[in-house]
């Protein structure tokens, strides 16, 4: 009987010691470090298939103003310790003055209670020169959600992007304005059920647009809500957008050459309208 028992208990403990070093998920924590921003915020988005690690960063200081990177790593199951290195430059919003600097990681995993935490050193290199960027001690601890959630993120590897915007549901005289990285492509125009148009550049040279949808009205249900079908070389993308006088909608693309083939159709449904963005102008 008590072999029967202990059988049955090592591969429970077994599961509990597993689940408690899965590092997939979002991670954040600050950087000790004197930058452009008053606040060096750092958010790791990792992926782990067996040992090996990746996934994006962002040094940020708010969804508006940020560094997008690539990182892979590895991790030691046994020592719990993660170390990952910062590669590719995906996209950057930072003032003109701000130089960015390509990060290394060594890290620990840790697990107080529910609290869990990667902690150690970091240090790095300021992009394209052998200058050393002053690294330090850092902090990150596990987070439920992106702080990148609210703001869709789309990324593409063609030339043009089509976006076509159609009233959603009934149409009641919903007018828009549309920027494109704050450049106006559409002002004061009616959605109907015949698309209104625009065309933007998105290659090596361009590697970011973002997309804000402005509310000119509410039309006679509020508030203004678009369905956005985006034209991606073969690929396309339905997206539902919503709008205040106060709020603007907004989504984001990326130049990046996928790994894998997509789907060639992709929806964010009903379930999604939450996650598109309803963000401050």
């Amino acid at each position: 009987m008590k072999r029967i028992i202990i059988a049955i208990i090592l591969p429970y403990l077994f599961s509990l010691t597993a689940s408690a070093q899965d590092l997939n998920g979002f991670w954040k924590g600050t950087l000790t470090m004197q930058g452009c921003f008053p606040t060096n915020n750092i958010e790791l988005q990792i992926s782990m298939k067996d040992k090996m690690a990746t996934g994006d960063s962002y040094h940020y200081q708010d969804i508006d103003n940020y560094v997008k990177k690539k990182f892979e790593g590895h991790y030691d199951p046994s020592s719990k310790k993660l170390l990952l290195k910062e590669g590719i430059v995906i996209t950057y919003h930072i003032p003109i003055r701000c130089v960015i600097c390509v990060k290394d990681f060594d890290l620990y995993y840790t697990r107080e209670g529910n609290v869990e935490t990667l902690n150690g050193r970091w240090g790095g290199n300021v992009l394209n020169t052998s200058a050393s960027c002053s690294g330090g001690y850092i902090v990150l601890s596990r987070i439920k959600e992106s702080a990148f959630k609210e703001i869709p993120e789309i990324k593409v590897d063609t030339g043009t992007l089509r976006l076509d915007f159609y009233d959603n549901a009934e149409i009641d005289g919903d007018s828009i304005t549309v920027k494109v990285n704050g450049r106006v492509v559409l002002s004061h125009q009616r959605l109907s059920a015949k698309p209104l148009t625009a065309l933007v550049r998105i290659d090596q040279a361009n590697t970011f647009q973002e997309v804000e949808m402005i509310a000119e009205n509410l039309g006679s249900i509020p508030p203004n809500t678009a369905i956005l079908i985006v034209t991606a070389g073969e690929k396309h993308y339905k997206l539902f957008l919503t709008s205040t006088e106060a709020k603007s909608a907004r989504v984001r693309f990326v130049y990046e050459v996928p790994k894998q083939e997509d789907q060639k159709f992709s929806t964010l449904d009903s379930e999604d309208k939450s996650k598109i963005a309803s963000s401050n102008q």
